[in-house]
């Protein structure tokens, strides 16, 4: 038997979470207001094409003539010559500012499907159905759309908030384990900056079990939803979300520029959280055990990407990008102990750069263990 779905509140639309949301969806359209003969557009990737949105219309019939827009998966391709090539496909599709756009997918689509829906017409409706850990517990909400430049992560976006979004958890199933501990790494964060308890749970659940997560994906969002009502537009504390990223977001763009592997959000992510503990430690904010009992839960549970060389400089100019940046300085969000953060902080270079070699050290001593 399906549970009745947890509802989260947001900003200023609701965050619908459990098995029985494709319930609340079908409400969602037969209100008056979500009626008048209005257009649907579902936009997927091939992964949520094959695997979710057959489940999506047998459980929601008016989404039965829905005009199905697909892209490739991939961070790569959140540019705006794809979203040049979606707005180009609504407007031949006759969509209007009456039109409705279903987000199906993971954090790309829920990030970019959101910006064209925001900017297409001056604005028309969206809604996220999210398909991966990554969109479920942090894409989807907190009303941040955005696109990328030339490799530099959600270098163009805007604050838009969905009409609602919907978790289904048993989606997960359909993503493999490399994914899943990808958005493993924000529920991780979401611990690591506003609830230790919440760590210490997180310490010991198996990520492979899906119903195990559905409460933990519940806790995460709730925490995100909270920091965000506070602070919208990221002025303050919403800044707290930010732990993990600024080394984090340069990591990723720079695997995207390189010839190198890329490196999925959650992993780039997972290193920018140890090199930025590293850094918090080292400011006096993190005792040592708390430093190593962090980089030993993350090593435990990701497979190690190991940073055999990266450009310094090029990193550094990478990390000038972040939108926390103010007046030229690289601001930093560092952890005041396990659940608790300080904001608009700063450090030299020579700092970040022996916290990246501190996460290389880290690695290279777990790979001489378990040889």
């Amino acid at each position: 038997m399906k549970t009745k779905s947890s509802i989260v509140p947001a900003q200023n639309y609701s965050v619908y979470i459990g098995e029985n949301v494709f319930t609340e969806i079908t409400h969602f359209f037969q209100k008056p207001t979500s009626q008048s003969e209005r257009k649907i557009f579902i936009l997927v990737d091939e992964n949520s094409l094959k695997h979710c949105l057959p489940k999506l219309i047998e459980e929601v019939f008016f989404l039965e003539k829905a005009e199905i827009i697909e892209i490739e998966s991939g961070e790569e391709n959140k540019n705006i010559e794809i979203c040049t090539q979606i707005w180009r496909t609504l407007s031949e599709l006759g969509a209007d500012r009456k039109s409705l756009l279903i987000n199906l997918g993971g954090g790309v689509i829920s990030d970019m499907g959101g910006f064209i829906a925001s900017t297409f017409k001056r604005g028309i409706d969206f809604i996220n159905i999210p398909t991966t850990l990554l969109s479920q517990v942090d894409a989807s909400v907190g009303g941040k759309t955005g696109i990328d430049l030339d490799h530099l992560k959600n270098e163009i976006g805007l604050f838009s908030s969905p009409r609602a979004v919907y978790i289904y958890p048993p989606f997960l199933k359909t993503v493999n384990k490399k994914q899943l501990f990808s958005g493993f790494a924000e529920m991780l964060k979401h611990a690591l900056v506003a609830d230790k308890t919440y760590w210490e749970e997180l310490k010991n659940i198996d990520v492979n079990t899906i119903s195990e997560l559905e409460k933990n994906i519940f806790t995460s969002v709730k925490i995100k939803n909270e920091i965000v009502l506070k602070d919208p537009s990221e002025t303050g504390i919403r800044k707290a979300l930010n732990f993990g990223h600024t080394i984090g977001h340069a990591l990723e763009s720079y695997a995207l520029e390189s010839d190198g592997k890329p490196l999925l959000h959650g992993e780039a992510v997972a290193i920018g959280m140890i090199c930025e503990a590293f850094i918090s430690y080292k400011k006096k904010f993190l005792s040592a055990a708390e430093l190593q009992e962090i980089t030993e839960t993350i090593l435990t549970n990701f497979e190690v990407v190991k940073l055999n060389y990266f450009d310094t400089n090029r990193l550094m100019e990478l990390m000038k990008h972040d939108k926390k940046n103010d007046t030229g300085i690289i601001n930093f969000t560092l952890l005041n102990g396990i659940g608790n953060v300080s904001i608009n902080q700063s450090c030299n270079a020579e700092m970040i750069i022996k916290s990246l070699h501190y996460y290389t050290e880290e690695t290279n001593m777990l790979s001489a263990q378990s040889s």
